[in-house]
């Protein structure tokens, strides 16, 4: 059996209930559960004092799953555009009680700079996603990934990539670093993927988890089932799980690859997305001027102590050029010595606590293992250099900001292994360029890398040497340095993961994490069965055809697969002209007679945009009507040269409907329509193919 802890690391046994905190229930089912009998205990991180306890003695994990799957699986049943907006209500909701949640963070050790990252960071990811997926995909249930792929000789037969919700649950199991942002960033996608969410949040940090789970439910905006949290063990809820299912983890990677080798996971290729803690590196590039050197230690010590260094993506390994090591250690050592420890309650303190008095032992358990290899220079509990700024430091669980030194990185092993998880650098010197990505290469694998150098300076082959090796890289000069939003900002149209050691996941970034929990399918057919399918017109697909031009109808009168076939036009040398002319577009090729005649079209040709604005005014129905305004053009491509002489003919086909969610209820209600454009020549050559993209009014 595989019992997953609050601190995310596999054990087998929990406390015995010691404490009189009260406790904090696991939200499944649609009701709160609690239990008392093998109770952990949390304490304050800067007082010591017990705040909750947790315990899921008894749960009935397979009622759980069953919850999630009968009831939560009517979001598969919403649109895109249903579940974004509801995403969007929630973010707004949290927002609302933002202030709660602060002061929840206080417990963790956070100061407020470093509780913003997680709250309002967190729900500033779900704003994120939500408009992302407004304004990418179509008002439907299913994802049409790609265009028709033709498979026959006469178009008769072809596919599409077709993704579905997948027919299960998603199992998000979070590290104690950030437990709002961790939870938000996971549950998003996968609620605007049509997928219902069971979490289990670390112990330490989850009555913050259980405050924004518990507001989620409230605020009404999502189905029953859709979201479900369990604080405590999961106990035996990986064996009931099935293919349909996916499992992700954000924690240590040697719990996560314990987890990932679960013989059931295994058994029914239950896909597991691990994003593991890394050796990530800085690295101060060669030549570097003095304001280089700064922006370089300014982001080492902002990493440091940004959440007392509780980060996946802090900074671990400082690389700088030999020649300027000592110069750089005493930048460091000087910025160190301003930052403030203690209770973030205090007005000066810039730096908060660890997580537990248990991260505190951790911490400086590995500290004295990297001390092996390297100096402490800085920092560190077996030195005075830092006065923590707290009513009585023993109770809390306070680390200062530690700094280390390793002269001889080649050799050493454990700086580029043991990862201290807390306010803990080691910097260390190379040579030259070779030397360096073999340094980097060590860390066998990390989330993030950051590379800070002079901005005229060409690091293309440094980013060829360590790209394989990293999630992200962060290009750090003075030019970006003015709006980075720096090296250990995930955002949520990235990838946050990274290949070895940081675990080999990537579901998030962009519309690639709500992909993450559908089901693609390859789907071959007929243009017909296709259209029918992705709700949207595939070429060689039924055409309907009308008296009425199709910019005479509202949206909701519109039908998918309706087609204009226009009058046709005569391209004449005067229309290249005077285009030339209205444009300023004089190219050889449509105004050198003698140029063109050498060219490869052999003769002059008319310009590519006026082929576009020709016809348009072919398909346009000038008149005041349901068509508002053309929002924009996808896909573009010329295909043949038109030439003097040469007759044009349109092929205006509706091919998409999405309707549009009105922000301002003083709006007329309207939608988008896709329009398929083919240009032809006479002899039914294509010459330009593109979509176009009206607003269209919709009845009251």
């Amino acid at each position: 059996m595989y019992l997953v802890d609050s601190d995310a690391h596999v054990s087998a046994h929990s406390e015995p209930n010691v404490s009189l905190a009260p406790a904090l229930s696991s939200l499944v089912c649609g009701e709160s559960y609690t239990s008392d009998t093998n109770t952990r205990t949390v304490h304050h991180a800067i007082t010591g004092a017990a705040i909750y306890r947790v315990s899921s003695d008894g749960l009935n994990v397979q009622a759980v799953v069953d919850y999630a799957k009968q009831h939560g699986a009517v979001l598969a049943k919403w649109t895109f555009h249903q579940r974004a907006n509801a995403l969007k209500k929630v973010a707004q909701y949290l927002l609302d009680r933002k202030e709660h949640y602060y002061t929840l963070a206080q417990a963790t050790g956070c100061t407020r700079k470093d509780a913003w990252i997680d709250i309002e960071g967190g729900i500033g990811t779900l704003f994120a996603y939500s408009s992302l997926v407004r304004r990418e995909l179509s008002d439907a249930t299913t994802l049409v990934e790609d265009a028709w792929i033709p498979l026959s000789k006469k178009g008769n037969f072809g596919a599409k990539h077709i993704l579905h919700p997948k027919a299960g649950v998603a199992l998000h199991i979070n590290a104690f670093n950030f437990p709002m942002w961790g939870m938000l960033e996971k549950i998003a996608p996968t609620l605007l993927a049509g997928v219902p969410c069971i979490v289990k949040p670390a112990t330490e940090g989850a009555a913050l988890t259980h405050a924004v789970v518990q507001d989620i439910l409230a605020s009404g905006y999502l189905p029953d089932g859709a979201l479900q949290l369990i604080c405590g063990q999961i106990h035996d809820l990986l064996d009931h799980l099935n293919a349909q299912d996916t499992v992700t983890f954000t924690g240590s990677a040697q719990t996560g690859q314990q987890l990932r080798a679960h013989p059931h996971l295994n058994r029914h290729s239950i896909p597991f997305s691990m994003e593991a803690d890394s050796i990530n590196s800085a690295i101060l590039t060669e030549d570097c001027s003095e304001a280089t050197i700064a922006l370089f230690v300014q982001q080492v010590v902002n990493e440091m102590t940004s959440k007392a260094g509780q980060k996946c993506t802090a900074i671990r390994r400082a690389f700088v050029p030999k020649a300027v090591l000592e110069t750089v250690q005493q930048q460091l050592i000087e910025q160190l010595k301003k930052v403030v420890v203690g209770d973030p309650s205090r007005a000066e303190v810039t730096m908060g606590a660890l997580a537990s008095k248990k991260q505190q032992q951790d911490v400086a358990a590995r500290v004295e293992v990297l001390a092996q290899e390297a100096q402490i220079v800085f920092g560190s509990h077996l030195r005075n250099d830092c006065l923590i700024h707290a009513e009585d430091a023993t109770l809390g669980a306070f680390y200062p900001p530690t700094l280390l030194l390793c002269n001889d990185p080649v050799q050493a092993t454990s700086i580029h292994e043991t990862e201290a998880f807390g306010p803990v650098c080691t910097l260390m010197p190379y040579d030259d360029l070779e030397q360096l990505a073999v340094l980097v290469a060590k860390g066998a694998g990390s989330l993030v890398a950051s590379v800070v150098r002079e901005s005229h300076q060409n690091i293309e082959t440094l980013i060829a040497k360590i790209a394989p090796w990293h999630g992200r890289i962060h290009i750090l000069d003075q030019e970006s340095a003015k709006e980075s939003t720096g090296h250990g900002s995930p955002l949520p149209q990235l990838v946050h993961g990274g290949p070895g050691r940081a675990g080999g996941g990537e579901e998030l970034g962009g519309l690639r994490a709500v992909k993450h929990y559908m089901q693609r399918t390859a789907i071959q057919g007929s243009p017909n069965a296709l259209t029918q399918l992705g709700q949207s017109w595939t070429a060689g697909a039924h055409i309907v055809e009308d008296r009425v031009h199709p910019f005479r109808k509202t949206f909701d009168e519109l039908e998918i697969g309706e087609r204009l076939k226009t009058a046709r036009r005569t391209v004449t040398e005067a229309d290249i002209v005077n285009f030339a002319c209205l444009s300023g577009d004089h190219f050889y090729a449509h105004m050198d007679q003698i140029a063109a005649k050498d060219s490869l079209f052999g003769e002059r040709v008319a310009h590519g945009y006026f082929i576009v604005s020709a016809a348009a005014g072919l398909f346009v129905d000038a008149a005041p009507g349901p068509v508002i305004a053309n929002y924009g053009m996808d896909n573009l491509r010329f295909v043949e040269p038109v030439k003097i002489g040469d007759t044009i003919q349109v092929e205006l086909t509706c091919k998409q409907k999405t309707p549009k969610t009105l922000n301002d209820p003083t709006q007329k209600p309207h939608g988008v329509v896709v329009w398929d454009i083919k240009v032809k020549n006479q002899r039914e050559e294509l010459v330009a193919t593109y979509d176009i993209l009206t607003l269209v009014e919709r009845a009251a």
